[in-house]
């Protein structure tokens, strides 16, 4: 499934430079610039609030949003944002420009499923996940939200691998070869400790002759 778009509004920034971010941040927005797509980069501002909850709710750099820059519409994504290191708060975000017919590389998350029924784990194996996520190189218009592991088939030392997940159209992994996402480990041995040795029956008294 394609990750669903977002609208933001923005406003043209006139300044530019660290006085001209200050004054923003003062006002209660967040500096940002949109770049790419073969135009001159643009300097934007969008609304500390809304920016603020859009970063925590997860996702966002992997989220295309049609910007309303005051009237105009731009579809971006965000490829970076800066964070307040002693806040956590938004500083300053960057979105890349989405053009008909482009590519772009992303992390796409795995999602495991089926581990009530996973042979390997029902024996008492641990799943070993390898990769949480998945570089691709994916259409701008149509991102997935991510791609599903099925470990209904693994059983302990089994290996799932890139070539048994099925990929969404036109998307493909940046790393070459079937390498693996995930493993099924055996159950962890517990060393027993030996039981202390009777002790010695002592010796019968010997009788009086």
């Amino acid at each position: 499934m394609a990750a669903a778009m977002k609208s933001l509004a923005a406003t043209v920034r006139s300044g530019v430079g660290k006085g001209a971010a200050r004054s923003e941040r003062r006002d209660g927005r967040v500096p940002g610039v949109i770049y790419g797509g073969g135009e001159s980069a643009e300097p934007i501002s969008v609304d500390y609030r809304e920016i603020n909850k859009l970063i925590y709710a997860g996702h966002f750099l992997t989220t295309i949003f049609e910007l309303d820059i005051e009237g105009r519409k731009e579809r971006v994504i965000p490829r970076d944002y800066q964070l307040d290191v002693v806040k956590d708060t938004p500083l300053h975000v960057d979105f890349l420009r989405l053009r008909p017919g482009s590519f772009l590389k992303v992390s796409v998350p795995v999602h495991f499923t089926n581990q009530d029924t996973c042979p390997g784990i029902k024996k008492g194996g641990s799943l070993n996940v390898v990769l949480h996520a998945v570089e691709m190189k994916v259409p701008a218009d149509a991102i997935p939200e991510g791609v599903t592991a099925d470990l209904s088939e693994l059983d302990i030392n089994d290996s799932l691998h890139i070539s048994a997940i099925t990929l969404p159209k036109d998307c493909k992994p940046t790393q070459q070869g079937d390498f693996t996402i995930a493993s099924i480990s055996p159950p962890a041995r517990v060393e027993e400790t030996p039981a202390a040795a009777p002790a010695a029956a002592a010796p019968a008294a010997k009788g009086k002759k």
